[in-house]
């Protein structure tokens, strides 16, 4: 009998891994250039052996597509931190042997990756943006409000700087990256996003609530985003999302970022049930229940960009 369980057992795990086997020779992410993660506001690569992108660049990998985790810093202007992604794209390309890179970047890495792909559009096959602030968010309008100068912005944005130089401190960053609270408010508010789409405005739409060029110097945009701030009861980080949302007031928002903001070139969707940390599958994958996994959506995007030929 134990020699029938045994034998059971190295069939179901010969099975199992003759599965994944197959799975991982399928294919289905297997995009023509490397995939780039370019993480938001106060993000990082990975704390603790936590990643921001939680499970995604696995999930990927899994079935070809090659992934570069990017840490820009936690807090600056847009234009700053895509300075230093763009250091690090070209590091990428150098590396990989491939002469362009898809961009991904979620919230604040949105504009981050806007900004590589601006200035430097012979890099990048696409930029797909998640759950960014792209016409501003409310948040950050109603955080402006505090008087500039003052004492109050003062203590708010040491507090923030000194959250961001913790994160850099306890992530795996090999190098020590600046942090500017107010840079970041500044690009994230609506007048902020207003002035950087005025300068880069390669995909922004030009209506209120539609979509942009779908290509522009023969770089591909794409978006999708959350209109869900709470999604599972077992979520601690719904809580502040939740009150996050109450800025909006009765405009479809994630949590940080209002539905027609997140809209970049070809909408993917813009409502899913997904909150801000949701759309990149935190916090540790607690997600909603009636909702397409985020994984699965990322790998949907990675198919995506195959069949365009990215």
């Amino acid at each position: 009998m134990n020699n029938n369980k045994t034998l059971l057992a190295l069939c179901l795990a010969s099975g199992l891994l003759i599965s994944n086997q197959v799975d991982a020779a399928t294919g289905y992410t297997q995009t023509k250039y490397p995939v780039v993660l370019a993480h938001g506001m106060l993000g990082f690569d990975s704390i603790l052996g936590v990643d921001y992108w939680y499970g995604i660049p696995k999930a990927l990998r899994s079935d070809g597509a090659k992934v570069y985790i990017t840490e820009v810093s936690q807090l600056d202007t847009s234009e700053k931190r895509g300075e230093q992604l763009l250091a690090q794209v070209e590091e990428i390309v150098a590396i990989s042997g491939k002469p362009k890179v898809n961009l991904i970047g979620h919230s604040h890495g949105g504009p981050t990756i806007r900004y590589v792909a601006a200035v430097r559009p012979d890099l990048v096959a696409s930029a797909t943006s998640v759950g960014a602030p792209h016409k501003g968010s409310a948040t950050a309008d109603f955080l402006r409000q505090i008087p500039p100068g003052s004492a109050g912005e003062t203590i708010v944005a040491g507090i923030v700087n000194g959250l961001g130089t913790l994160i850099n401190f306890l992530s795996a960053s090999s190098s020590t990256t600046p942090q500017n609270a107010l840079g970041s408010l500044e690009s994230l508010n609506s007048a902020g996003a207003a002035r950087f789409n005025a300068k880069y405005p390669q995909g922004i739409p030009t209506s209120a609530c539609g979509e942009g060029a779908y290509s522009v110097n023969g770089v591909r945009y794409y978006s999708w985003g959350g209109t869900s701030p709470l999604t599972n009861a077992l979520d601690p980080s719904d809580l502040l999302l939740g009150a996050s949302s109450l800025t909006f007031g009765s405009t479809a928002n994630d949590g940080l970022v209002g539905k027609c903001s997140s809209h970049l070139g070809q909408v993917i969707r813009d409502n899913y049930r997904m909150n801000h940390l949701d759309e990149v599958n935190q916090t540790f994958g607690l997600t909603s229940l009636f909702e397409t996994d985020p994984v699965t959506v990322y790998r949907q995007q990675a198919n995506r960009l195959k069949n365009a030929g990215l």
